[in-house]
């Protein structure tokens, strides 16, 4: 069995339950998922349940065998340290920085995983079962069928995400998230304009009124804040229906991105995703996506 902890928004989650689903292919057990954490959590809830996953809710008992198995690996630390990894019959890992962790994909046994796991070196591999995973049950209904519609008629288009929200209200977070400056997507849109004609802009954002006041574009471009944050999902459908993509530093719109088909895919992304040293960008970026600095330079 693989269980996976749940914690975050829509985008975390989806990191999570991604590298999870391909240590489960590997070790070829079912997959549960835990989210007792977002059960406790006032601002996230499981988010997960829109899509056409496979795996299920863990329960109780589920979590409880790894809880106390950890507890005994706390308590017997040097001694459990001694017994190969190959011959371990349970894992409990919790992802020791935000660096992609090879050795996660080499186990055997029980796993319970614990950590934000992104980076798609965790299950590129998978790519073409996650895009079913996460397609919606549901169908495209009322604003979002007819704002899919316009998207697919256009010869082309962009999905623009503008991410603010706790990344500028909240201190703790804001130590950690800068926020991608107004010249970073005009930068980016110019160079897509330099290569598409005709291109439309359509930008998702958790403040469409900063959006307007402060986000000037050389193309066209159309506002979408119908989705209230508890159907985010369908926001993410109309990003990943967009032929070229302008993502924040946001799982999110990382997702809008990686999970759009349209051939000759341009994607770009900021070249920082904290504020914080030790962590190699290119654990997340994908290498054929283009990165821009914060004011807008490469």
């Amino acid at each position: 069995m693989v269980i996976v902890r749940l914690t975050g928004g829509l985008g975390n989650q989806l990191f999570q339950y991604a590298a999870a689903l391909r240590v489960a292919l590997i070790t070829g057990s079912p997959l549960r998922l835990d989210i007792l954490s977002l059960a406790r959590d006032s601002k996230r809830c499981y988010s997960l349940w829109p899509y056409q996953i496979s795996a299920t809710l863990a329960g109780d008992a589920e979590i409880t065998f790894f809880q106390g198995r950890e507890r005994l690996r706390t308590a017997k630390h040097a001694l459990y340290e001694r017994i190969p990894a190959r011959w371990r019959r349970w894992h409990w890992v919790r992802q020791p920085s935000l660096r992609f962790y090879p050795p996660v994909l080499g186990l055997q046994g029980s796993v319970y995983l614990d950590g934000s796991w992104q980076s798609e070196r965790y299950f590129g591999d998978i790519t073409d079962r996650l895009r079913s995973e996460f397609t919606l049950s549901a169908p495209l209904t009322g604003r979002n069928e007819a704002l899919a519609r316009q998207i697919e008629s256009m010869p082309s288009t962009v999905s623009l995400h503008v991410r603010r929200g706790d990344y500028v209200d909240h201190a703790a977070t804001q130590a950690i998230h800068e926020v991608c400056s107004p010249d970073y997507y005009a930068a980016a849109v110019l160079r897509l304009a330099g290569s598409e004609d005709k291109s439309h802009v359509f930008v998702f954002s958790d403040d469409p009124t900063w959006v307007k006041t402060n986000v000037h574009l050389p193309l066209p471009m159309t506002i979408v804040d119908h989705n209230p944050a508890d159907q985010a999902h369908e926001d993410l459908r109309l990003m990943s229906l967009c032929r070229h993509h302008i993502i924040a530093n946001s799982s999110f719109s990382w997702w809008g991105a990686w999970l759009g088909r349209k051939p000759g895919k341009m994607v770009f992304a900021p070249n920082r995703w904290f504020n914080c040293d030790g962590y190699e960008i290119r654990d997340i970026v994908p290498a054929d996506w283009t990165l821009l600095d914060f004011d807008g330079r490469r």
